[in-house]
């Protein structure tokens, strides 16, 4: 995914007609990294990701592609996609090739720090919700309470409840999701 990426970052930024150093004046990122980064040999995070989009022009969804291998029930880690893009805060990335035919909806979602006096907007829906934090510190919402999950905490409730989640830290936030019923589900 790193070189798919990088081919895009190189094609963008030569129809634009910018060099290396320009990228870098736009992104404050290095030429070396930018150049590494073109090249497949080196990651990227999600917000990098998105500023160097917003200095060539386009959103952070123009660098995601679909997943290969759809009748594979093997997905491997450098197959992953992301599925969605949420106001630039909270991306989506799928766990299954096959999501279409499946009950459970296994995803990962980063999302990024964002300001305590931001206004969540609390949701229910039919069915359950399982959530594993990986990284960082997230906030649950659930009605009227707000419930602070660290590394390796989890939750399990059903999703008819008002509820959302929020990153109220100056750090990603990385989870594991479960949802029933599966929402891309045929």
């Amino acid at each position: 995914m790193n070189s798919d990426i990088g081919k895009k970052i190189k094609e963008l930024r030569t129809q634009n007609n910018l060099t290396l150093n320009d990228l870098s004046e736009k992104t404050n990122l290095s030429t070396g990294y930018l150049s590494q980064l073109e090249r497949g040999l080196t990651s990227i995070a999600i917000d990098t990701l998105s500023n160097i989009g917003e200095a060539l022009g386009v959103t952070l969804s123009y660098f995601l592609t679909e997943p290969k291998n759809k009748d594979n029930f093997i997905l491997r880690s450098y197959e992953r996609q992301v599925l969605e893009v949420e106001n630039n805060k909270i991306i989506q990335f799928q766990l299954t090739n096959d999501m279409d035919n499946k009950n459970l909806l296994p995803r990962i979602f980063e999302i990024l720090p964002s300001s305590n006096n931001e206004k969540i907007n609390l949701y229910p829906h039919a069915g359950e919700e399982f959530v594993y934090v990986l990284e960082g510190i997230l906030t649950l919402l659930i009605n009227d309470k707000s419930y602070e999950l660290f590394p390796g905490d989890s939750a399990h409730y059903n999703s008819n409840l008002y509820h959302n989640w929020a990153n109220n830290t100056n750090k990603t936030v990385k989870i594991l999701t479960v949802h029933t019923p599966n929402l891309f589900k045929k």
